[in-house]
């Protein structure tokens, strides 16, 4: 596998069921790990009964079992509002959970993916602890993106989890513990999209699940002193298996690597299984908890930041209550699209699909917005099709960037910012096709503001 750091694009040839380790995140000290990992392809239902095979079965009854998922539990946290909403599930009312994160939040791994993937998993294990009766109306929401970090997550919240404000959960999962390597932020997205998660209307308990890789890398270290700040409910695989992968099962070993991932960044059926009892976990010890009597404090300073709290998501269907622009060349809609399996859906939902696309017959007219705001995200389609171009982005006048939707080389949403000042004021932002693509695609997926 070669990694190439200025383009930021892996090239990996892996052998199910055989453990990587000479990827740029191979040491656990290694600062950064692959930007987009895609979801893995043609999953069959043989794949976990063929690991059994070579590996003894995992007893997921066993003490020692047990004795792994209690070490997830790095942080009860405060429990007010976690609290509540078991309560509430226990007296028969409504309760929502959510989940936002990259691939593994999606279930990539897991088959069938819309009801082994953790998300459903734990959203069940919740139903059956605490729903009064069969049909208790708890709901799920999933919102993961196979390979984006929080810095298209804050950009996704409004329409992904609250739903255009249709939706207020009462619980929120966020797990980006293996996708912001790439986040040019380094911490203020992830801590911007905590607080707009617990700033919600319905005061969500939100709890930070760390996830992990094969290499038994994650950016724990980096994102969970977010948690610590606030006080928040925290769940780490990484703290539950890595140690006792090294051991055989008479010394306390549980589960392999071979039998818990699926490739390199995914688990299997197993793994997320694990993932869900570590979260089970955490609800059975909150519910046993004495409760806090004071909440969350929110209004302290921010530890890494919070200037993107109050990110918006800007696209066709809304830009002209927002912006003026002119779509120039870019005036058709793209309809070729990144697609996750939302909620317990079987079928996948187009990512961004309210979206302005270039075409090789568009000409060279360019798109042009002008919009008031403090930051901008723009969020353009990464394609592995040769039919795809780079486009020049200038912000008043000035070159910024030039967008290669080859860089990852799949069916991807890709966020950039394109700046972040301290105040509002009027920006004109320019995108044109680059010398060379004048006649090829190029997909401008949306962007994300703060005014």
């Amino acid at each position: 596998m070669k990694f190439d750091k200025s383009k930021r694009k892996f090239l990996i040839t892996v052998k199910r069921g055989f453990p990587m380790t000479d990827h740029p995140a191979a040491s656990t000290n290694e600062a950064r790990g692959p930007a987009a990992p895609r979801d893995p392809e043609n999953r069959r239902e043989d794949d976990q009964a063929a690991e059994d095979m070579i590996d003894p079965p995992v007893d997921f009854e066993g003490q020692s079992y047990r004795d792994m998922v209690a070490k997830s539990l790095l942080n009860r946290g405060n429990n007010k509002r976690l609290k509540a909403a078991i309560e509430k599930a226990k007296r028969g009312e409504p309760v929502t959970i959510a989940y936002i994160g990259g691939s593994i939040t999606h279930g990539a791994g897991a088959i069938p993916l819309p009801v082994n993937g953790y998300a459903y998993r734990s959203y069940d294990l919740f139903r059956k602890r605490f729903a009064s009766s069969e049909g208790s109306p708890i709901r799920l929401i999933k919102a993961g993106v196979g390979g984006t970090p929080s810095e298209l997550g804050i950009v996704r919240y409004d329409r992904d989890v609250l739903r255009d404000g249709t939706e207020n959960p009462d619980i929120v999962v966020v797990e980006f513990a293996v996708n912001d390597a790439g986040d040019e932020t380094r911490g203020n997205c992830y801590e911007s999209l905590v607080l707009k998660a617990l700033g919600g209307d319905s005061r969500p308990a939100v709890i930070l699940l760390f996830s992990v890789f094969l290499n038994d890398w994650n950016l724990q270290d980096r994102l969970a002193p977010v948690g610590w700040h606030y006080d928040l409910p925290m769940v780490s695989i990484k703290d539950a298996v890595v140690e006792q992968f090294s051991l055989a099962r008479d010394q306390g070993g549980v589960i392999s690597k071979r039998q818990f991932f699926y490739d390199i960044y995914h688990p299997t059926n197993s793994g997320h299984q694990i993932m869900a009892d570590c979260l089970d976990w955490l609800f059975e010890v909150t519910d046993r908890s004495a409760p806090d009597e004071e909440d969350v404090l929110t209004d302290q300073p921010p530890l890494i930041g919070n200037d993107y709290v109050q990110t918006r998501l800007l696209d066709r269907q809304n830009v002209d209550r927002i912006a003026q622009i002119d779509t120039g060349g870019f005036r058709e809609t793209d309809t070729d699209l990144q697609l996750a399996e939302m909620d317990d859906h079987d079928y996948g939902t187009p990512q961004f699909p309210h979206n302005w696309m270039h075409t090789a017959g568009s000409g060279e007219g360019h798109f042009t917005m002008t919009i008031r705001s403090k930051r901008l995200i723009l969020v353009f389609k990464d394609s592995g099709s040769s039919d795809f171009g780079s486009a020049e982005i200038r912000v008043d006048g000035k070159h910024k960037l030039t967008a290669d939707p080859h860089e990852v080389n799949w069916t991807h949403c890709s966020a950039v910012i394109l700046y972040d000042e301290p105040e509002s004021g009027q920006h004109t932002v320019e995108i044109r096709m680059a010398a060379g693509s004048e006649h090829k695609r190029f997909t401008i997926l949306g962007f994300g503001y703060v005014l």
